[in-house]
């Protein structure tokens, strides 16, 4: 899964990355509403949150843009965002909107289970996925919690902090995704601070999806639309 923060560089560029995207066979792409507090988000995309707001972008221009990628493409598309958006919006209305533009789910980074009240059935009823997180300070209780309310994956945060940071890949992350996996049957991804094909490959046989965010707009910004393309090439050659 990969994931693109709406509204930065610039709509025209997202789009030219959603096609690189389709080029190389994506499995699921994350489009970030921008906010201003975003606040799982590490540096680059904190910095790119920002710019997108200051460039304009705000909720109806994001599902205006949304609708037209779900048109497009065929990988499954998910909101990522915080939750003040579905607050102001209203559940009902935010996974109304959701739907209607295309949304196979979301994920609220910053909204506990506990905190969803009817969000979980008026996600239900408008056929959309809220996406929890897993994450290395829960205690194997609280995994289970979160495992029995989950639906469609489970997003499993490698370590501690905020994106983009590299993740050591180690022994300890091997016990971590056993209780993960034993909290859950839905499929595992793992994100926060994935960077290359070998952090692929070096989850193989251990979750079913592997996020990266972070590196690809770093390669972006440093190095075009060619720099990403090989990313992404690299990165989708480490599935197999």
């Amino acid at each position: 899964m990969t994931h693109v923060i709406v509204g930065y560089p610039s709509l025209e560029a997202n789009w030219e990355m959603l096609e690189v995207m389709a080029e190389v066979g994506v499995d699921m792409v994350e489009l970030q509403l921008p906010f201003s507090e975003p606040i799982a988000d590490g540096p680059t995309f904190a910095r790119a949150n920002q710019l997108a707001l200051e460039r304009g972008i705000r909720t109806d221009s994001y599902f205006d843009f949304f609708r037209r990628a779900t048109g497009r493409f065929d990988f499954p598309l998910l909101m990522m965002g915080y939750y003040n958006v579905a607050f102001r919006m209203g559940h009902r209305d935010f996974c109304q909107q959701l739907s209607a533009s295309g949304g196979w789910g979301y994920i609220l980074p910053d909204l506990p289970f506990e905190e969803y009240g009817d969000l979980f059935d008026r996600s239900r009823e408008n056929s959309v996925a809220p996406i929890l997180l897993m994450t290395p300070t829960n205690t194997p209780e609280r995994l289970k919690q979160i495992g029995a309310r989950s639906v469609g994956f489970v997003y499993v945060v490698a370590r501690k902090g905020v994106t983009g940071h590299r993740s050591e890949l180690d022994a300890h992350l091997d016990d971590y995704l056993a209780q993960c996996r034993a909290s859950t049957s839905l499929p595992l991804a793992l994100g926060f601070g994935l960077q290359n094909g070998d952090d692929l490959r070096g989850l193989q046989d251990k979750v079913e999806m592997g996020i990266v965010g972070s590196a690809l707009l770093d390669r972006w910004e440093a190095d075009g639309i060619e720099g990403y393309r090989k990313l992404l090439t690299e990165l989708g050659a480490a599935r197999n």
